[in-house]
């Protein structure tokens, strides 16, 4: 389990997407979905479509780009919003989020969400599951044009936000975005091995990990 001296902490820093919100709706859209209207579109098969998505999306993965909802609208020529709006049954807050928040909540931690999230997609999700009740402000990395991979961003988010580094815990299922946190000089670290309630969870090194934030209530100093 990990070990959090929550004394130690007052800002919480979370994901949406595989942190708050189960992963599978977005595993399904990219690589489901996308593909098979990308098929339809260009009149070619699902196996060429998969191989000619997968291509686009290495090109761009980390950047902004990968997460901005207008960039494939325009790239592929598909409805992506509508197409989200589709499948939208299938967002879900993971289980284990309410009580988290909760407690967080309750004691005293100032929580801020910080997505690379489009804002399309993160209206969408907030309609769908009202998670933002408990949180104390929301941020898309879309305002400031680059991603949380990028050192530009958390310079940009801190000088905003003004939380203490040494003060703060972040909490995300992406390594390369914890590296990046990580090398800001963010103090406290919590990873999500499962991201996808559909998938087997990840083998994680490096950082403390979680499958279940009821494991860390109550949120005692370790």
């Amino acid at each position: 389990m990990p070990m959090l001296n929550w004394s130690n902490i007052d800002t919480v820093l979370l994901d949406m997407d595989g942190t708050l919100l189960d992963l599978h709706f977005d595993s399904h859209f990219w690589l489901d979905v996308i593909p098979r209207e990308y098929a339809k579109k260009q009149g070619i098969s699902l196996t060429d479509a998969k191989a000619e998505i997968m291509k686009r999306y290495e090109a761009v993965g980390g950047q902004i780009q990968w997460y901005c909802l207008d960039y494939w609208q325009a790239q592929l020529d598909l409805p992506i919003m509508d197409l989200k709006r589709e499948i939208q049954h299938l967002i879900t807050i993971r289980d284990d989020t309410p009580a988290f928040l909760q407690a967080l909540k309750a004691a005293g931690k100032e929580l801020i969400l910080l997505t690379n999230a489009h804002p399309g997609s993160l209206s969408l999700k907030i309609e769908r599951t009202q998670f933002d009740i408990y949180l104390d402000k929301i941020i898309s990395t879309h305002q400031y044009g680059v991603s949380k991979e990028s050192q530009s961003l958390w310079q940009q988010v801190q000088a905003d936000l003004q939380f203490d580094k040494q003060r703060t815990l972040f909490v995300d299922d992406s390594l390369a975005v914890l590296d990046a946190a990580k090398h800001y000089g963010i103090a406290h670290l919590l990873a999500v091995a499962n991201p996808d309630s559909k998938q087997p969870a990840n083998k994680i090194t490096g950082y403390q990990c979680v499958t279940d934030y009821r494991h860390l209530l109550p949120l005692t100093d370790e």
